[in-house]
């Protein structure tokens, strides 16, 4: 396996997790950071990362290394306490998902702009800040699978065999986003674009990794991924038509446009509905997993969007530099 290459750190916590993992010195301990800061948000996805692939010249000892995991820990609690408090919770579940399904006539965001009017340099860059998860795509919410009992943990997996491929390597949606990656002449390595990817895009993926690593998050993992995907379908039709006027093929996001949809009412009727069914206690959870991953998108949309509008770069360094 090709493990990717430890990055740059951005302040003293992150520069304290690659010393702990390269020189073996004590992980750093937590105080006074910005739950949502670059420095957090790095050093947080470090230590998740250990629980997928790694990095190049890293021992895998470390991935249970009780002192890392008390500063994980540490990291993990500012993270949370900064979703909750971003968000307002209740347990009405069937009405939180059905505003998702509605969206403001006069709706703007990173798909409606690279449909109407988005250029190929910022495609390339929003595919390189996706490419932070999609390279992973569907990995965090396997965490959940043995959380589950019944018919939700067999629909559920059902989904997961869809992001899979179905079986085919080929159609695994990571691969179809790899292939677009070469199509646009970036690095589809995985973790190639480490460096350069923002807070707001790595709090989207730690996020994932944080609801999907702790059994007592399961309802809000489940809140979570029906939320993506009842979102994805439309926002994935955008970015297909944006795709096609920019010349590139759209194959990756045509095929979330068909299968999302389906996911969707999986997910809803059969996770959501079955889960709740034997465990009605984690109703709040879900609607938490389904309003944080809104409001860290709307985080990392308007970051993006505003970059964009202002002519800069949306990544920490600019394309020509990032490779």
């Amino acid at each position: 396996m090709n493990e990717p290459k430890l990055p740059p750190a951005r302040g003293p916590l992150s520069a304290g997790v690659i010393s702990a993992l390269t020189l073996r010195q004590p992980p750093p301990r937590v105080a006074g950071a910005d739950p949502l800061g670059e420095d957090l948000q790095l050093a947080l996805y470090l230590c998740y990362e250990l629980h997928y692939r790694g990095f190049d010249g890293v021992s895998g000892e470390w991935e249970w290394d009780p002192g890392l995991l008390a500063t994980r820990g540490e990291l993990e609690r500012l993270f949370l306490a900064a979703l909750r408090g971003g968000v307002t919770g209740c347990d009405e579940v069937s009405g939180v998902l059905e505003e998702l399904l509605v969206e403001p006539v006069e709706a703007t965001g990173i798909s409606h702009h690279l449909r109407d009017d988005g250029e190929l340099w910022q495609l390339r860059e929003y595919v390189v800040h996706r490419s932070i998860y999609h390279l992973k795509e569907a990995d965090p919410h396997a965490w959940v699978i043995p959380r589950l009992q019944g018919r939700a943990k067999a629909a559920l997996v059902a989904v997961e065999f869809d992001e899979f491929g179905g079986g085919r390597a080929e159609r695994m949606h990571s691969r179809l986003f790899a292939d677009l990656m070469d199509e646009l002449a970036l690095d589809s390595s995985y973790g190639a674009y480490l460096e350069v990817a923002p807070a707001e895009m790595l709090a989207v993926v730690n996020m994932m990794s944080l609801f999907g690593l702790h059994r007592r998050l399961r309802g809000a993992l489940v809140g979570h991924f029906a939320a993506a995907e009842i979102t994805t379908a439309p926002s994935a039709r955008r970015l297909a038509q944006g795709l096609t006027r920019l010349g590139v093929d759209p194959l990756f996001y045509t095929e979330h446009i068909e299968a999302d949809a389906v996911h969707e009412q999986v997910l809803r009727r059969d996770v959501i509905g079955d889960l709740l069914q034997r465990e009605p206690g984690l109703a709040a959870d879900v609607v938490f997993g389904v309003r944080a991953t809104d409001w860290l998108e709307g985080r990392f949309g308007d970051f993006v969007l505003g970059r964009w509008r202002s002519g800069r770069s949306s990544l920490l360094a600019p394309m020509s530099d990032s490779r």
